[in-house]
């Protein structure tokens, strides 16, 4: 009997993105699996936000292939990343520091019941899932702006989560935070990735890196440059890779390694 692998939940398969006269995006491939954290890393400029939006629909690809648990899908707006099962986490996190943690976590989904607000409710669901995810927030009726670091960025994933999405995309989820928060943070996707979730980990941390994810992609100018196995790749290795040190035979043995 042969066994054959299950699809991944997400695959780039010969990706491009052109802005004007620039490619942005050149031949990008990348698989994301549940139950995985895989990085994305690379250099300013290396392509990782634009490759962020290119699969949350925020800006589409102009050529290549996205697959969905092994069959083509097109993904040319939010609604469509959405809809598959993609939530995505950005940097500067969009909450609204004046609302409370249930106003920022239920804006512009709000839950009514006979044409008003449904604020039990809401406040029922937030306790709910911030119980299973955390226990940082103790108080879901204080502003937002009134939160640690930490606590906005659990805030935000927690928002990102009230869909039930399947793949998670993290950007920078630890770059504006303290030994502890990062700690916290970390926890919180370790979490994620044991309920089944694939995530997608946008990183200039190392550290982080080698401490949660599986898998590492990385990018310099706009193309892939290395596929690791996080656990068994060394840190130079990895950074070489982003700095460029790297040749293509090195790279190709990375990507064999790493069975990508």
């Amino acid at each position: 009997m042969v066994f054959v692998p299950s699809p991944p939940l997400l695959a780039l398969r010969g990706v491009c993105k052109r802005f004007g006269v620039v490619e942005v995006l050149t031949d990008i491939e990348l698989e994301i699996r549940a139950g995985q954290v895989v990085a994305l890393l690379g250099d300013n400029g290396a392509g990782k936000s634009t490759l962020v939006k290119v699969i949350s629909g925020v800006t589409p690809a102009d050529r290549g292939v996205i697959e969905w648990e092994g069959r083509p899908v097109q993904i040319r707006r939010p609604h469509d990343a959405r809809d598959l099962g993609i939530a995505t986490v950005y940097q500067d996190l969009a909450l609204c520091g004046n609302l409370d943690v249930v106003g920022n976590l239920f804006l512009g989904q709000e839950v009514r019941r006979y044409g008003f607000l449904d604020e039990v409710e809401m406040e029922r669901r937030t306790s709910l899932l911030l119980e299973r995810l955390t226990r940082g927030v103790p108080d879901l009726r204080a502003p937002v702006v009134s939160l640690s670091s930490g606590q906005r960025q659990t805030v935000a994933i927690a928002r990102s989560l009230l869909g039930d999405p399947r793949i998670l995309l993290l950007d920078e989820p630890t770059a504006a935070l303290g030994f502890e928060q990062t700690s916290e943070v970390l926890d919180l996707v370790d979490r994620l990735r044991d309920r089944g979730l694939g995530v997608l980990l946008i990183s200039h941390n190392m550290g982080d890196v080698k401490a949660l994810a599986d898998r590492a992609a990385v990018l310099r100018l706009g193309r892939n440059n290395g596929f690791f196995d996080v656990n068994t790749a060394s840190q130079e290795q990895i950074i070489a890779s982003i700095t460029g040190a790297t040749e293509n035979v090195p790279r190709r043995m990375a990507h064999r390694e790493a069975g990508w």
